[in-house]
């Protein structure tokens, strides 16, 4: 799961991958304005058929935050 929201984060930021890492905070170590945070939720909505609520977004603020979030619609 990881890797493919590094994937995401990287293409939709324009970054090296490899700068996306699972500690990297999404806002100040990468860079992501609050249209690029939207982009990326719509992007894993559109591509898990999910649907994340606005209070489990204000409390994404790694890119581990994301996975764990994803891993646990998986389970559910």
């Amino acid at each position: 799961m990881f890797e493919e929201v590094q994937k995401i984060l990287a293409k939709q930021l324009r970054i090296d991958a490899s700068a996306v890492q699972p500690s990297s905070r999404i806002k100040e170590d990468l860079g992501a304005d609050s249209l690029n945070i939207l982009q990326l939720l719509m992007k894993i909505e559109d591509d898990y058929g999910i649907v994340i609520p606005d209070e489990k977004l204000a409390n994404f603020e790694t890119v581990q935050d994301v996975v764990d979030y994803l891993d646990s619609q998986k389970e559910a």
